[in-house]
């Protein structure tokens, strides 16, 4: 399993470069001042990570408790995204609606769209953190067959 280290290290490049693309899209796609779309950001990227790290330590604990290992097949890659995005929807949703003075069915659309972006963005970013940060158990897991 990942040290705490590399869960921080992970954690922290997930939000830096998500913020860097969701802040000019989201102030695009929805209207928003440039303030407005960082402000929100940014607190939903503190709020992520939190969730980022408590989420993929305790994904990673049950997963190598039913398999024995922490590798990732592709569809369980797209469980892994899906249930993180799922989770972190119910404590967005009502930041947004307060935040930004909107409805909840207002925020609930914008968490939705979103969302959509990190399914994708938390694939790929996960699937190239792991090929640039490899497990040593992966390597013997696949020498030994």
């Amino acid at each position: 399993m990942r040290t705490p280290l590399d869960r921080l290290r992970h954690a922290l490049a997930f939000e830096i470069v998500a913020l860097v693309l969701i802040i000019p899209l989201g102030a695009a796609a929805f209207h928003l001042p440039m303030g407005d779309a960082a402000a929100v950001g940014l607190a939903s990227a503190a709020i992520a990570t939190l969730w980022n790290m408590a989420y993929n330590y305790l994904f990673d604990l049950g997963l190598r408790r039913l398999t024995g290992t922490t590798r990732k097949s592709l569809g369980l890659r797209l469980l892994h995204a899906i249930l993180f995005e799922a989770g972190l929807l119910t404590v967005l949703m009502p930041f947004l609606a307060w935040y930004l003075g909107i409805s909840l069915w207002q925020a609930l659309v914008m968490d939705i769209a979103f969302a959509l972006f990190y399914v994708a963005y938390a694939f790929a970013f996960n699937w190239a953190y792991d090929r640039l940060f490899p497990l040593p158990e992966w390597s013997r897991a696949e020498r030994a067959g």
